[in-house]
């Protein structure tokens, strides 16, 4: 069965976005984690951490899902759109003088 090479390389970039924004979301747990009070374990880090952040905003564990989840998402954002900028650029016509 042939493969469009288009629709593959699609599907690799969308993963890779997806794969970097997870990895975002998990190094921002870890530091909300890193940061809990001391002697604290599991449950109770991610959900004290995760309020102290919301309470930043105004908010409580909810807010602090929100505002952790916003960077790696934002970022997963934008490198889809490097790379779709790039490639637009990349598929572009040269000029014919």
């Amino acid at each position: 069965m042939a493969t469009n090479n288009n629709t593959t390389s699609e599907v690799a970039t969308l993963v890779s976005s997806g794969t970097g924004a997870v990895a975002g979301a998990a190094a921002a747990l870890g530091g909300v984690w890193a940061g809990a009070a001391a002697g604290t374990v599991g449950a109770p880090v991610l959900t004290s951490g995760l309020a102290a952040v919301g309470a930043v905003i105004g908010g409580g564990m909810l807010a602090g899902i929100l505002v952790v989840a916003a960077a790696p998402i934002a970022g997963g954002a934008a490198g889809y759109g490097v790379y779709r900028l790039f490639k637009r650029w990349a598929s572009r016509k040269p000029a014919q003088a």
